[in-house]
């Protein structure tokens, strides 16, 4: 959750970039920055009220009638959160994908105010013409967006805060924006978790009439969450991927621009037939999915084909499986490590697993639980960089019925309840909000939880495994990590080298290609390259590669050296591999600088593009190459 910024802070930054045209020592959110940069080369004054005028009564009508789908499926989310807007002196609103705004509700008297700034329905609220503000710069970052106070660019509407987010159809288009405008001066804690929830539910209904000539998945990793806004949705035509909302994107590490261009074979492991009789599928990464087929298999011209040279397996899935194409190589010091972490973990001792993005965490917490004595209970893995802000509390320890606006009507568990027993990993501990740090070491300290909304105190009984990418040490020197939360998990501290460590990667290689190539062949320079390349993005990007080779290949064929990506083809075979530091994270020699920026450059600057084709997920880019972030 981005802080506050205390007034004579903000005022600071806004002369600065009005008066002088920089930007102030103060942490502005990088995509407020970027609104006001684009208002500024467009020329919008940011003292004057622009002049928005509602348009005839007529002319809303047509475009309610235009979008009468949108506003039908979000009905039902509108009501629902007026109640909590009438309460907090705020208003909710509902626009197109342009920014007109098609209905607001909420507080009578803060709806008085919002109207004096032109904040009602028939007017427009794009970013070219009004300045910043969460409608308009959402749909220009097409992702979640709060505006502040004096973030907005034109200074009349400092008197809003306001929490958009867009509202996405099955095949990924912008249809529309949910936003929560009040007062600046009060506090607007939760107004981001709940439109976020609110366009899940919306997004979910645009799937209830189905998908013409396709056949639906509903998965997810908790059978009991199945039916709900939070279980994944997957539209394929033909084997390939047409339509998905966002839970589903999350669920298998996609996004929007992949709709149409991934089949079934990259995202999953099983044959679909095995979802259709035992209701569990493997994703590429080995983790179990559970959920159901929606449409008929028998209709012609949508059924989804098998991998190249695989037969159906009939054999149920195994809850601790882990796809052996794509996991990690252990060699006899991890064996090694992954026994002592057995053994620690045993003794109810906690685990911290710490090692570079892509270096087989998850994987290595997965084997530790399938040889622990909690093998046969649950293993609840929460990644806690991917949880939405304003919900991650409620998430994690659960809530009791009516706890707040939006929750379910029967409560929920909470993900460490649904640990009991069994073996609970947070991954990415690094970056959990530090404000909700204390709660997480109170539950720790007396294993006993006490729901959001109050209830009856529930005691807890699961083995911990933690893992990071981060420097914990240096993050509790700087003050972003709490002390006793940092020494209250890493009892045991287990260190996964990079790929680049490997002594002999061409063994790694011929070990993979062996589990993946299906009689396919590596041409010996194509051998050496792969076997040569650093890889930044470690195992996760070395198979990523592999994996790619075999999709664009014929079964029986030989892998050249052109077939190759472009950051593979300039690979000195003579440079030596680069090592790794104690801080967790290994410089960037110039040869992974290098296929990193080709990458980027192949994908015209677009990073989640180049973050798939290189196998890393964005931050690292950001991180190694100093990217600016901006939307893709």
């Amino acid at each position: 959750m981005r802080r506050m910024h205390p007034t004579a802070e903000l005022a600071q930054a806004r002369r600065a970039f009005f008066e002088r045209g920089s930007v102030a020592a103060v942490d502005l959110p990088k995509t407020i920055l970027r609104s006001w940069q684009r208002c500024r080369r467009l020329g919008l004054p940011e003292e004057r009220t622009p002049a928005i005028e509602p348009v005839p009564e007529a002319r809303l009508r047509e475009m309610r009638d235009r979008n009468e789908r949108l506003w039908r499926l979000a009905r039902a989310e509108l009501e629902a959160l007026a109640v909590d807007a009438d309460a907090s002196g705020s208003i909710v609103i509902l626009t197109d994908d342009s920014g007109w705004i098609l209905d607001a509700t909420g507080h009578p008297q803060f709806l008085d105010k919002a109207g004096r700034v032109a904040l009602r329905p028939g007017t427009c609220w794009n970013e070219a013409q009004v300045g910043t503000n969460a409608i308009g710069t959402a749909i220009v970052e097409r992702r979640p967006v709060e505006v502040r106070g004096s973030e907005h660019y034109r200074t009349p509407h400092g008197i809003l805060t306001c929490t958009a987010t867009p509202i996405h159809d099955p095949y990924g288009r912008l249809v529309g924006v949910l936003d929560i405008s009040g007062d600046s001066r009060a506090q607007h804690l939760h107004a981001l978790g709940l439109v976020r929830m609110a366009v899940a539910n919306i997004e979910h209904r645009y799937f209830d009439d189905g998908i013409d000539g396709c056949e639906l998945l509903r998965l997810h990793r908790d059978p009991a969450l199945l039916g709900s806004a939070s279980e994944g949705l997957f539209a394929f035509r033909g084997g390939k991927l047409v339509a998905a909302n966002q839970a589903g994107l999350a669920l298998v590490g996609i996004d929007r621009d992949d709709l149409g261009r991934v089949g079934y074979d990259m995202l999953f492991d099983d044959a679909l037939a095995r979802l259709r009789s035992e209701g569990a599928i493997r994703d590429r990464c080995g983790r179990v999915l559970h959920g159901k087929v929606d449409g008929d298999a028998a209709r012609p011209g949508i059924a989804i084909p098998l991998s190249p040279a695989r037969a159906p397996d009939t054999r149920a899935p195994q809850p601790r499986a882990v796809a052996i194409e794509t996991s990690p190589l252990f060699d006899a010091a991890t064996a090694t490590a992954l026994e002592r972490a057995r053994r620690v973990l045993d003794a109810e001792l906690p685990v911290l697993i710490v090692g570079e993005t892509g270096t087989g965490k998850e994987v290595f917490a997965r084997a530790l639980h399938a040889r622990c004595a909690r093998a046969g209970k649950p293993f609840i893995a929460v990644n806690c960089a991917a949880l939405p802000e304003g919900l991650i509390e409620s998430e994690l320890f659960g809530y009791e019925e009516g706890a707040f606006t939006g929750a379910r009507r029967q409560g929920s568990p909470g993900l460490l309840r649904q640990a009991q027993g069994g073996v609970l990993f947070l991954d990415e501990i690094g970056d959990m909000p530090l404000a909700l740090q204390p709660r997480l070491l109170r539950v720790l300290q007396e294993r006993e939880l006490s729901p959001l909304g109050g209830g009856k105190p529930v005691k807890l009984d699961f083995a911990l495994v933690c893992a990071t990418h981060c420097d914990l040490d240096g993050a509790v020197e700087s003050g972003r990590f709490r002390a006793d939360l940092y020494y209250r998990i890493a009892d045991h501290r287990v260190r996964l080298s990079p790929l680049r460590a490997v002594a002999d990667r061409g063994l790694a290689v011929d070990t993979l290609w062996s589990r993946m190539g299906h009689r396919r062949t590596l041409a010996h320079d194509a051998h050496a390259a792969l076997a040569a390349y650093a890889w930044p993005g470690n195992w996760r990007q070395l198979v990523a590669c592999l994996r790619t080779l075999v999709a664009l290949s014929d079964d029986g064929s030989r892998i050249d050296m052109q077939d190759l990506p472009d950051y593979l083809q300039t690979v000195d075979r003579a440079a030596p591999a680069a090592t790794i530091g104690n801080g967790g994270i290994a410089p960037l020699g110039e040869l992974e600088e290098t296929a990193m920026r080709d990458a980027l450059a192949a994908c015209d600057g677009n990073v989640a593009r180049a973050a798939r084709l290189l196998g890393v997920n964005r931050s690292t880019l950001y991180r190694r190459l100093g990217t600016p972030k901006r939307p893709n």
